[in-house]
């Protein structure tokens, strides 16, 4: 630092700074600064250039399904996505995508089958990509259906080969993975309109739907638990019924029936049954097929099957654990969906011969 002395005076004070420009740091600041706005308005430009092809492609809704593969880069999406219709321009679609990662972090776009709207702008299907609308293929369960007829449904949705989906049914291990002890997963795949993307393993639609059944079976458990049943006791019986219901409203009856049935170790005599342990059964029960002695076969074993002959809905859960009271051990059909009940075999041949016009067993 100079000093300078002053005239007249023993005081020294420091000679003034002469600014010598800027300095290398502010140089280098400014330039970058530079580099930064002309970015911006490169940015700018383009974005204007740009305007009419971030508009919606279409004015009307409407679905558009388009398949994106994994790993496919935001250019090969772009390119789909023009294609398809659901973009204007590839070009905006991926300069759209910078422009997002510049203001937020980068959008992931999810690979698989996707439902878009055209009517949207490059923004909203970015967003809809980001966040996965995946295309749903619905399937019904009714109730009493069976598990081949599932793996059926299964597969016509377009959701895996029926083949696969009885191999898992009938799998030990991830039976068990499931927290169920079963032969199979007969009667635990719970009757229900299920939906999912194509691509979804066959283990996570089987999953949700007995997912599903342990759901509806939480609220019944301690009942069963109480009355001294067992879960696949309770699921056996109600399959049953759920095949032999014509009306909803008779479902308490008949699992009355059956109950007497087995607290008088009567055979419970049920042709379902018989036909679910048939092999190629071609509709026509026959009196060979009632002597056929296989497990299922209950008139022939005594006691119930070793497992469900179909998937229970609620309602046959509940009849079970709730039956209507009564003397009840018989039922033959009217022909109209409904069914008259007996407490004497007397009674219930006169009413098979009324009804069906010849003498029938059991039931």
């Amino acid at each position: 630092m100079s000093l300078i002395r002053l005239p007249g005076s023993s005081r020294v004070t420091p000679a003034p700074k002469i600014r010598t420009g800027p300095s290398a740091f502010s140089r280098v600041f400014g330039f970058v600064g530079v580099i930064v706005l002309g970015a911006v308005i490169v940015g700018f430009l383009k974005l204007i250039v740009y305007s009419q092809n971030f508009l919606p492609a279409e004015t009307v809704s409407r679905e558009v399904v388009v398949t994106i593969p994994p790993g496919a880069s935001n250019v090969e999406i772009s390119q789909i996505l023009k294609r398809a219709g659901v973009i204007r321009s590839a070009e905006a679609f991926v300069f759209a995508l910078k422009i997002r990662s510049y203001l937020r972090r980068p959008a992931s776009l999810k690979a698989g089958e996707q439902a878009l709207d055209p009517a949207v702008d490059v923004w909203g299907v970015i967003a809809t990509l980001h966040k996965g609308q995946f295309k749903l293929y619905p399937f019904t369960v009714p109730e009493g259906r069976n598990m081949v007829e599932i793996a059926k449904a299964v597969e016509e949705a377009g959701l895996g080969r029926s083949t696969d989906f009885l191999v898992l049914c009938r799998d030990p291990a991830f039976i068990a993975s499931l927290g169920l002890r079963a032969l199979s997963l007969e009667g635990f795949l719970f009757p229900e309109t299920y939906s999912f993307p194509r691509g979804t393993p066959l283990k996570t639609i089987i999953g949700s739907m007995t997912g599903q059944f342990f759901r509806v079976w939480n609220k019944y458990s301690a009942t069963a638990a109480m009355k001294g049943m067992s879960l696949n006791d309770v699921v056996t019986l109600a399959s049953i019924v759920e095949k032999e219901t014509g009306r909803p409203e008779e479902r308490p009856l008949i699992a009355g029936v059956f109950l007497n049935r087995l607290d008088k170790r009567m055979r419970l005599q049920t042709d379902p049954t018989v036909i679910y342990g048939l092999v190629n059964f071609n509709g026509n029960l026959t009196r060979a097929d009632l002597e056929t002695n296989h497990p299922y076969n209950t008139s022939v074993i005594e006691g119930l099957p070793p497992g469900p002959i179909c998937s229970p809905g609620e309602e046959a859960i509940k009849a079970v654990l709730n039956p209507a009271l009564g003397d009840y051990l018989y039922f033959v059909s009217r022909n109209d969906g409904t069914h008259h009940f007996s407490s004497t075999l007397a009674e219930h041949n006169r009413m098979v011969n009324r009804y069906q016009r010849s003498p029938k067993r059991g039931f």
